[in-house]
């Protein structure tokens, strides 16, 4: 059965489990709205877990045909695929002195606890834009889109440069009309935009011109900016162990123009984009530190077993090429 992460808390009965869950809403729009479809069970000998779909590529069509005539036959266009889940998250270690010896504002298990589950947000992030099943995790949107009619702008040729407020007076209307040439060769309204922190932030100048920026309030209480009441989501920065760059790159293309970056926009649905995980609902399994046992240094862990795939190209689409710097 699909469910929400707000749906996998409901079924828990570990409170530590329902507080991890609420950190990873909290901290992702996108996996707050994203459905996950939690069928797969491990293939013989449990080595590989596996999902297999249909993605529809072309669909049919429907003609008018005159007396004594057939129809043209035209079938959809459809492909067979799979997608491997992944296991992904991370572990810590608590020395028991830190853990016991907490001030009041600083518990060191729950710190380290958040940051993981960030850290683990950030990881899903930069996979479900980047990932690439071929070196690391699952095939990600900037490669599934590929191609595909929903990729737009695809040549430097055609970049919109909102690198200044000068350049933002000047071609806000060119990235308005783009951003609905986007909506248009979607199958439906996008569920919420996806880009990095200076897009988004450029793309909110523009609305606000052209009187499209609105505004609405999140499960949690807190303010989305949207354009045309479709949230603006913010996927903010992945750390790779030495730097931190943001979760969809700002690129130089063909060797001299700098400063380049993408707008995704996507609608989820099991007909869709949405998540896979394991059968059973446990999505995220966390591991707590047990002081109660010997030995001075203690393990926790957060652990999150999941792919995503994309059932229709027209369910997610690529704006290519906006300038920002």
């Amino acid at each position: 059965m699909p469910v929400t992460l707000a749906q996998a808390k409901v079924g828990m009965a570990d409170h530590v489990d329902q507080q991890v869950i609420d950190n990873f809403r909290r901290g992702s729009q996108l996996l707050d709205a994203l459905t996950f479809d939690n069928c797969v069970s491990p293939g013989t000998g449990g080595s590989t877990l596996t999902y297999g779909y249909t993605q529809l590529k072309t669909p049919a069509t429907a003609a008018f045909r005159e007396l004594n005539a057939e129809y043209t036959p035209k079938e959809a266009d459809r492909e067979k695929k799979t997608v491997e889940l992944k296991i992904f998250g991370g572990s810590f270690q608590v020395d028991r002195v830190l853990a016991n010896t907490t001030n009041g504002q600083i518990n060191e298990v729950q710190f380290q606890l958040q940051e993981k589950i960030n850290a683990t947000i950030n990881l899903f992030h930069y996979t479900a834009i980047n990932g690439d099943k071929g070196t690391a995790g699952f095939d990600g949107l900037d490669k599934m889109l590929v191609d595909t009619s929903t990729e737009l702008n695809k040549d430097t040729a055609g970049v919109i440069d909102l690198s200044t407020a000068a350049k933002i007076d000047e071609n806000y209307k060119t990235m308005l009309d783009m951003v609905d040439a986007l909506l248009a060769e979607l199958d439906g309204r996008p569920t919420m935009f996806m880009a990095n922190g200076a897009l988004i932030t450029k793309i909110k100048a523009c609305a606000r011109r052209a009187g499209y920026l609105t505004h609405a309030e999140d499960a949690f209480g807190r303010t989305v900016e949207a354009y045309n009441d479709i949230p603006l989501v913010d996927l903010q920065y992945y750390f790779d162990g030495s730097t931190e760059t943001p979760v969809v790159p700002i690129v130089t293309r063909n060797e001299s123009v700098t400063g380049l970056t993408d707008l995704y926009a996507v609608r989820f649905g099991l007909d869709g984009f949405h998540a896979v995980s394991p059968m059973g609902g446990k999505i995220i399994n966390t591991t707590l530190p047990d002081f109660s046992t010997a030995g001075a240094v203690k393990s926790g862990d957060v652990e999150m077993v999941a792919a995503t795939v994309l059932k229709k190209t027209r369910a997610a689409g690529v704006l290519r090429n906006v300038k920002v710097k």
